[in-house]
């Protein structure tokens, strides 16, 4: 009897508690947003490149280095803007990231105002200064992840607000065609960027750290706590960390097997990513002769298959973990399954029909999406202490395929005047991730500094 009375009174484990309430899923909501308009600001350029090129008399080898000077800033500030997260929380740094960004969208328009090497300077300056003000957002982004949600909804969790890439040529890229269309490149930058500036003031309104958010309901905070949230990790500021310890933190992380196979895995990945935000619309454009206004809204299909590939690999790891499968197994199986499928570009090389060309990029995108776990994978590993950094490292190493995925691309376009090259070069990358989990990896694991203080 007294057995039976105990089992009847024991709590139940975090996962089999009940969830209550649903304000984490308005934060995400938010997240998502603010993602989408991230992706939007960065592909701006794509979309108006025909037009940018023809006024600034621009060939394949100077828009690579236009597309990746966002990348270059970008890589340059993540630890700096990891350290800022760590210090000051997501909220603050966030905002002031996205209202920068913003700004330095719309003023991008301005670029048109100057001719010749000034008018390219212009550009480059203000990309470079987008990329800088960008670099907190998808850290932070794990960060509050990691702070709302329990283990067995942070796959989901990340999937959706990582899905945002997708959405964004979704719902931005018909737009920004028929703007660049009808009014010309310049109005693209503006309108943008005033939906930016917007987003920024209701950020501030909507994100909140859930001991501070005033609807959270003590339920669905216990539920998200005892679930494994890290719910103090966005609260009030922390201790600044003096740079020698900040270093001896990142070189921590350098040496961790598997965070080395995590990172090198999402230069991989991301190495997709930057082709279909640079150069696929250009690749429509010159290699399947589409118009700019056909091109913006051909890119939506295989968009739309990203953003539900996304979705469906956040929910399966989840589903796995539910099931009793480990942790590892959760989040390795969608990244390789989605690597295999994204392998399939390669195909698009023998296919003379646009039909099938869409067709194949798609199943391609939708593997992309599948497989675009590493975030989950960030707010697993973090060290509670370091969350910031950590994710910013992780997202370094993701980016720098924004500097050298334009780069290859556009050298690959100049010497052989085709995309043939370029598609082996994305479809290698997507092996290389594969590699990447299943042999270097090993178990996905939360690490512990040695010398957290």
């Amino acid at each position: 009897m007294n057995t039976s009375s105990s089992q009847k009174t024991a709590p139940p484990p975090a996962a089999a508690i009940q969830p209550a309430g649903r304000v984490r899923w308005g934060i995400l909501a938010m997240l998502f947003a603010v993602t989408a308009l991230n992706y939007a600001d960065r592909a701006t350029l794509s979309i108006a490149q025909t037009q940018i090129s023809e006024t600034f008399h621009l060939d394949p080898k100077q828009m690579g280095f236009l597309f990746s000077a966002f990348a270059w800033s970008y890589v340059a500030a993540q630890l700096p803007c990891g350290w800022l997260l760590d210090r000051f929380g997501s909220r603050i740094v966030y905002f002031v990231s996205i209202f920068l960004w913003s700004l330095f969208t719309l003023l991008c328009g301005a670029a048109g105002f100057f001719t010749g090497g000034a008018a390219f300077a212009v550009f480059l300056a203000l990309r470079l200064l987008v990329g800088t003000a960008e670099a907190p957002a998808f850290p932070a982004n794990s960060r509050i992840a990691s702070a709302w949600f329990p283990k067995t909804e942070r796959g989901g969790a990340a999937a959706i607000f990582n899905s945002a890439q997708y959405f964004a040529t979704v719902a931005f890229a018909p737009l920004m065609a028929w703007l660049a269309e009808s009014f010309g490149w310049r109005s693209v930058f503006y309108v943008m960027g005033a939906l930016g500036i917007g987003a920024a003031f209701v950020w501030l309104r909507v994100i909140h750290a859930p001991r501070q958010h005033p609807s959270l309901s003590p339920a669905e905070l216990a539920y998200i706590e005892k679930g494994g949230a890290l719910v103090d990790s966005e609260g009030s500021a922390q201790p600044a960390r003096n740079g020698a310890n900040s270093g001896a933190i990142i070189a921590e992380l350098l040496r961790n097997r598997m965070l080395l196979g995590i990172y090198l895995g999402q230069y991989a990945i991301t190495t997709l990513t930057y082709f279909f935000i640079t150069w696929f619309p250009t690749y429509l454009i010159k290699e399947r002769n589409m118009t700019v206004l056909k091109a913006g809204f051909v890119a939506s299909l295989p968009a739309i298959a990203g953003f539900l590939g996304g979705i469906l690999g956040g929910f399966i790891s989840d589903h796995m973990l539910k099931s009793g499968h480990s942790l590892s197994a959760a989040r390795k199986t969608p990244i390789v399954i989605g690597m295999l499928l994204s392998m399939s570009m390669i195909a698009c090389n023998y296919a003379s029909s646009n039909t099938v060309v869409i067709a194949v990029m798609s199943l391609a995108f939708f593997g992309k999406g599948i497989g675009a776990l590493g975030w989950a994978v960030v707010s697993d590993t973090a060290p509670v202490q370091a969350g910031g950094l950590s994710g910013a490292l992780f997202n370094t190493f993701g980016n720098i395929a924004g500097i050298t995925t334009p780069i290859v691309i556009g050298y690959i376009l100049s010497a052989t005047g085709s995309f043939n090259g370029a598609l082996l070069f994305v479809g290698a990358n997507a092996l290389l991730a594969i590699f990447c989990y299943l042999f270097l990896v090993g178990e996905i694991r939360r690490v512990e500094l040695t010398d957290p203080a």
